[in-house]
Formats: structure tokens, C-alpha cells, sequence
């Protein structure tokens, strides 16, 4: 492990199994379908031309591996369940590319632009079809299947929120509060990873109750996770996130930094002049580079930014907790959990 505690070895093994049985699974697709998934997946170009592109880190898939191996199984035996959140995952980006319009993921063209709209959703569904078929699998496969399904329950409710706020105003009676953006974030993102966890000492053999707890655990990381992810969508280096800086606010997305600056500290209070000036010019739909500019600004004067961050670390915490007192002695799991704050250095 290397001196900034990042588990590399640890997520070496986990790529060693992960690639291999992903590979396997893609292969019963339709050639079609099975060319646009290798695409989206990193294995291939447009044409179906292999190539070596970023696949992402992979984090889900090793959290469940490492949780397996923390409740006594190993990494081979949490493979079905790290293919599922895996393929999960890929599905929800290939469909939340077509929702947001967003012509550009990891550097490469979205499914959706590459290929089409239809072609994409239909990618998107094959993807998801082989995941549930992925947890189905193994002797634990009721449990599996079972929290699978909750939460792509989670994760749909979370995604109708995000979109749902969108035509919510920005400021007054009926503005989206932070309660409500963290609720809709433990579902969306939260959901997911709290599955993982729970996939892997469940496929572990371990009972019931500790597949609930690092579910749990799983939603205080997802926050913490999506949290950073939204300064990121903001502020975020071009050259690591694939998207351009300032991105979600030209989208005029309501993210947590954002929804932070435009509440008040105390209740009661109406806010400073730089929080009003940031609602009036969000209210006002301007879109050019200088109003974009201003209400970064504006939303790092506000402590947006800070709140945010801040608001991460607490759910970390609370996921680290969580984890120390069901494995004090998970330190590849633990190293995993701790690298995800570490995106925004």
C-alpha cells in the first residue's frame, strides 16, 4: 500500500477478477448491443476496435470485494455481486447521459452520441438485465436479488427527485432545501454503494444483520461521494473529470454547493446580499460565461463550497464508523473509503 494509504494492490486483485468476468457476461449480448457496452465500458472504440481507455477506477465493484473478504469470504466470491453494482453503475451513466444531454463521459463521446438515442437506452436496458441476472446467480442469490432490487428502487426514486428538481425555483417557499437534496442523494448515489457493501458479505455468507448495517454504512459514503462530486461539477480540473469547469452550474443543476449558498446559516435570517444576488442571477436564467463566473463566485463567498465539503466529511465519518466497529481490522477497506474525499486535492 502506498504512503497515501490508497489500497493499489488491493484494487489491482479486484480488476484481475472484475475485467475477466465482465467481459464474460457482455458476451451474451446481441454483437450489437454487446459492441455499444464494450464502447461505454472502456474496451473498445466506436467501431468496436479494441483500445485501452479509462474504465474508471472501479470503486464499487472492489467495495464489495473488500467487504467479502472483511466478513470472511474472498474476492472470488463476491465477483456475481461486484459484475452487478458494476453494470448497474455503467447503466445509470449511460442513461443519465441522455437525461442531462451531457455529450461527453470520460474523455469519450457518450453511448448517446456515438451512437444514437435509441441504441443507448437499449444498451442501457441490456447492461441492467444482465446485472440483475449477475446477483440472481450463486448460492445467496435470493438475498442478492433482493437488494439489488431495493436498490434500483433507490436509485430510480433518487434520479426522479434530481430531475424533478429542476423545475422547482430557486429561491422562496418552494425551493429545494438541503433535506430534501440529501435525501434525494442517499437514494441516488447512496443506494448503490450501500449495495455493494451489502452484496459483498452477503455473497460472504455473513447474516442478514450485517448486510443491513454496511448498507447503511454504503448510503453515508454515497453522500459523502456525491457531495464531493458536486463541488467537482463545479470546480473540478477539466483534465480529471472529463467536464468542463462549471459545468453543473451552466446546467443549472441544484447541487449541494450551490443549495448551501442560497441558505441561510440560522433560521430566520434572509440571507446576506451576495446569497440574494446569487438567487436573482440563478432566477434570472443567464447563461453567458461572465453570469456563469459571478455565481461561482458568489457561491464560494457564501461558503457554498466549504459547506459542502464539510457536509461530506460528516457522512464519511459516519460510513468510517460504521465500518471500524463491524471490521477494526479492514485497512485495504478502510484506505478505499477514506480515497474518496481525496478527489478534491
Amino acid at each position: 500500500m502506498p504512503d497515501n494509504g490508497f489500497p493499489t494492490d488491493a484494487l489491482v486483485r479486484c480488476r484481475q477478477l472484475l475485467e475477466p468476468a465482465m467481459r464474460a457476461t457482455v458476451a451474451d449480448l446481441h454483437p450489437w448491443t454487446e459492441r455499444m457496452a464494450a464502447f461505454t465500458l472502456g474496451w473498445s472504440d466506436i467501431d468496436g476496435t479494441p483500445v485501452e481507455a479509462d474504465t474508471g477506477k472501479g470503486l464499487r465493484p472492489a467495495l464489495a470485494m473488500l467487504c467479502a473478504e472483511a466478513a470472511g469470504g474472498t474476492f472470488e466470491s463476491a465477483v456475481p455481486g461486484a459484475v452487478a453494482v458494476e453494470l448497474v453503475h455503467v447503466f445509470s451513466l449511460v442513461h443519465d447521459d441522455i437525461i442531462d444531454s451531457d455529450e461527453r463521459r470520460r474523455h469519450r463521446p457518450a453511448v448517446w452520441k456515438a451512437y444514437g438515442v435509441g441504441p443507448a437506452v437499449l444498451a442501457g436496458d441490456a447492461l441492467l438485465a444482465l446485472a440483475v441476472r449477475s446477483a440472481a446467480s450463486g448460492p445467496h442469490a435470493a438475498a442478492a436479488a433482493s437488494l439489488l432490487s431495493s436498490a434500483l428502487v433507490e436509485l430510480v426514486h433518487g434520479q426522479t427527485l434530481d430531475m424533478a428538481f429542476e423545475e422547482r425555483p430557486w429561491t422562496g417557499p418552494e425551493a429545494v432545501t438541503m433535506a430534501e437534496y440529501t435525501s434525494m442523494a442517499a437514494d441516488k448515489t447512496g443506494s448503490l454503494i450501500g449495495c455493494a457493501a451489502a452484496l459483498g458479505v452477503t455473497f460472504a455468507g455473513a447474516p442478514a444483520d450485517l448486510a443491513t448495517r454496511m448498507y447503511g454504512m454504503g448510503r453515508d459514503l454515497g453522500l459523502a461521494f456525491q457531495m464531493v462530486d458536486d463541488v467537482l461539477g463545479i470546480w473540478g480540473d477539466p483534465t480529471r473529470t472529463g467536464k468542463p469547469v462549471f459545468g453543473d452550474l451552466r446546467r443549472r443543476k441544484k447541487t449541494l454547493p450551490v443549495l448551501a449558498a442560497l441558505t441561510p446559516r440560522s433560521s430566520g435570517s434572509a440571507g446576506t446580499s451576495a446569497s440574494r444576488e446569487l438567487g436573482f442571477l440563478l432566477s434570472s436564467g443567464a447563461e453567458d460565461e461572465d453570469a456563469v463566473r459571478l455565481a461561482a463566485d458568489l457561491i464560494e463567498k457564501e461558503g457554498g463550497r466549504d459547506r459542502a465539503l464539510s457536509m461530506a466529511a460528516d457522512h464519511a465519518s459516519r460510513a468510517l464508523d460504521t465500518l471500524d466497529a463491524a471490521f477494526p481490522e479492514a485497512r485495504d477497506l478502510r484506505a478505499l473509503i477514506t480515497s474518496l474525499l481525496d478527489r478534491t486535492h
